[in-house]
């Protein structure tokens, strides 16, 4: 089998993108007959870390300061890790999640919370999850096998853990009780993965995480009812018919939970053969697509010219063919270092 990564190259900020076993090309079921959506005008935001976020509303980093308050820019998707919501078990930090809001809300800007319980290119004693979780042997390693860039390793939380996973809904439980209705979106990060099982100590399966994945999705749309609770997929370990992912966009759509992705990356094969056919067969039942650009995506070269995707290329296929209503962009993305038009 062929590893593929979620994105291309490294990842910007603190955003993971970690490997997934690319399965064969099947065509995606239509979905079942569902109340029509309406896809209006893309809406651009920016794409950063929390810790970015706050060097640039500090004025340590007047040129993303300067971003955010553009004309043409609607809002700020930020990466926040566990471990800045939780310190002790228990314990919630929102501080700095209150601060991001006041300062959006001030500039009449929206707040997209992306919570990331993975990281890529990291070791496992510095997976930025609560120190709790480490200690009770919640985090598991993960590899990256992709073929066109060296060997690296990273870490995940073991949702498969039931344990670990009671303790991530109590988190966004909490986080519900405090944001909703105030935040304009709650997003967990990719559904790609491969777990290190020569090194892993938490029983990791590929069932028992794509079960676990599905049972966090359900949750999150039950605590959060006013903000609109987003799940980025794009691929999934073992699922070469595709059954589970089929499954994730059911209920999806039954549900009502928003659907994403980490990666635009226009007609490229691997995403077309997973995730975006699934976008592009049930983006009239979803009430929301969110894709983000990364930095990676920028450098990528479009099939169609050999050359690095346009913003155009980028927006015209997130809205057309994935459904995109809102596109978060990589503070590096050129047309961000120009004067609005």
């Amino acid at each position: 089998m062929m590893m593929q990564r979620g994105a291309v190259g490294s990842v910007v900020l603190t955003a993971v993108a970690l490997t997934a076993i690319v399965g064969v090309a099947v065509a995606a079921p239509a979905p079942d007959k569902a109340a029509s959506v309406s896809h209006g005008e893309v809406t651009d935001n920016l794409y950063m870390s929390l810790g970015a976020f706050e060097d640039a509303t500090s004025g340590e980093d007047p040129k993303v300061k300067a971003m955010i308050d553009r004309t043409d820019i609607g809002g700020v998707q930020v990466v926040v890790p566990w471990k800045a919501l939780e310190g002790k078990k228990g314990e919630y930090k929102w501080s700095r999640l209150d601060n991001a809001l006041k300062y959006l809300q001030e500039r009449h800007k929206k707040l997209f919370v992306q919570v990331q319980d993975r990281f890529f290119d990291v070791a496992m004693k510095d997976a930025n999850v609560p120190q709790y979780l480490k200690d009770e042997g919640g985090v598991a390693p993960t590899v990256d096998e992709n073929p066109d860039n060296p060997t690296t390793h990273g870490a995940i939380a073991a949702q498969w853990n039931k344990e670990v996973r009671a303790d991530f809904q109590a988190m966004l439980k909490a986080m519900a009780e405090k944001f909703d209705g105030k935040l304009a979106g709650v997003n967990l990060p990719e559904t790609a993965v491969e777990v290190d099982t020569k090194k892993d100590q938490t029983k990791y399966t590929s069932k028992s995480y794509i079960d676990a994945e599905i049972d966090n999705m359900r949750y999150g749309k039950k605590v959060f009812t006013k903000t609109q609770f987003i799940q980025y997929i794009n691929f999934l370990p073992d699922d070469e018919d595709h059954k589970r992912m089929k499954e994730m966009f059911d209920l999806a759509r039954d549900k009502k939970i928003g659907i994403g992705g980490p990666d635009t990356l226009p007609e490229r094969k691997y995403q077309m053969e997973n995730s975006y056919k699934f976008l592009h067969e049930y983006k009239d039942a979803l009430p929301l697509v969110a894709m983000a650009v990364q930095e990676p995506d920028i450098n990528a070269k479009d099939p169609k010219t050999g050359k690095p995707y346009t913003r155009e290329r980028f927006t015209d296929f997130a809205h057309d063919y994935l459904g995109a209503r809102q596109m978060f962009w990589t503070t590096e993305a050129d047309w961000l270092q120009k004067p609005p038009a």
